[in-house]
């Protein structure tokens, strides 16, 4: 996160109307259903993920095509550029304002995607954060580059045990900041969370919806996305961000994706081990999702082959509101 977090004193007024919540791991099947439910209760969609928050990133990001927008108000879509900074934060900041005015316009708000710490921190916020020193940030940057994240990670381990167990050896940016924070600070990331007691939630009426299926099925929905992407013209994606002027160093650039697209363009990678790395990581982050959200004990989980379930459940809710 960029800046300082929200807190408990800063949360807003509760939100007592109802919002609807659909999220899973990649490549489960959100957007086909998020469409179904936007048009039998009169929905607006909020976008819950980090990545389709950026301009020119749509093959690689797995955006709903423009067309299919236009049967029901998208918002969080294409809302900066990417090498503009954008966290959970401002996501939560966003993503209140979009309820609001969809509520004011009688419809209903129902969040979609798959990224657990932007849910999260809508929902409860964040405690504050310490100022980080700018001399530390640059060197730990610097050794990012020259050492590696596994080097980073394994210092992490020494400092800050519990937040080195959570946080997957290959996440680079939530290391980085882990450590930013303990030799800033002088105390380790876990216990300054440790030492804010969560808020209440903001939502009072909230269905959160969960979509899974066998793992063996998820990955192959994985890779047939992945070849999926390929064929659509996500080379010529990426091509055309470099060529804005977009470095390969952008946090949005070294995402899922668009950092194996540009190691085969440098000639890093061939084209097989590109679609090779790219679904080994998709399904390493659809593993670190389910994760996330298996914390999560408001979910009602609905087998993606069961989706026709989910219709009549959500009816039988609203009418109980």
């Amino acid at each position: 996160m960029h800046g300082s977090a929200l807190n408990n004193s800063s949360l807003p007024d509760r939100v007592s109307r109802p919002v609807l919540v659909l999220i899973g791991p990649t490549a489960i099947g959100k957007t086909e259903l998020s469409l179904k439910l936007s048009e039998a209760f009169n929905c607006e969609i909020i976008s819950v993920d980090s990545m389709q928050v950026y301009r020119y990133m749509d093959i690689g990001t797995a955006k709903i095509p423009p067309g299919e927008r236009r049967s029901v108000p998208h918002h969080l879509i294409d809302i900066i550029n990417p090498d503009e900074n954008y966290d959970a934060v401002r996501f939560a900041d966003d993503c209140l304002k979009a309820i609001k005015n969809i509520h004011q316009r009688s419809s209903i708000p129902l969040l979609t995607g798959g990224t657990g710490l932007y849910l999260h921190a809508l929902k409860y916020g964040f405690f504050d954060s310490p100022p980080i020193n700018p001399d530390v940030r640059s060197g730990l940057r610097a050794r990012l580059n020259h050492e590696g994240v596994n080097k980073l990670h394994e210092e992490l381990s020494l400092h800050d045990r519990i937040s080195a167990d959570k946080i997957h050896k290959n996440d680079t940016y939530r290391i980085v900041r882990a450590l930013e924070v303990f030799y800033s600070s002088g105390v380790p990331l876990s216990a300054h969370q440790l030492k804010t007691t969560a808020p209440a939630a903001r939502f009072s009426r909230m269905l959160t919806i969960g979509l899974t299926s066998e793992r063996p099925a998820l990955y192959r929905r994985i890779n047939t996305r992945t070849q999926a992407m390929i064929e659509g013209g996500f080379e010529e994606e990426v091509r055309s961000l470099l060529q804005r002027g977009y470095s390969a160093e952008l946090k949005s650039m070294q995402s899922i994706g668009y950092r194996h697209m540009h190691n085969y363009i440098a000639g890093l990678w061939s084209m097989d081990q590109m679609i090779a790395e790219l679904s080994r990581d998709t399904r390493r982050y659809a593993k670190r999702q389910y994760t996330w959200f298996n914390k999560d004990e408001s979910i009602t989980w609905f087998n993606r082959n069961d989706k026709n379930l989910v219709l009549p459940f959500v009816d039988n809710w609203l009418l109980k509101q």
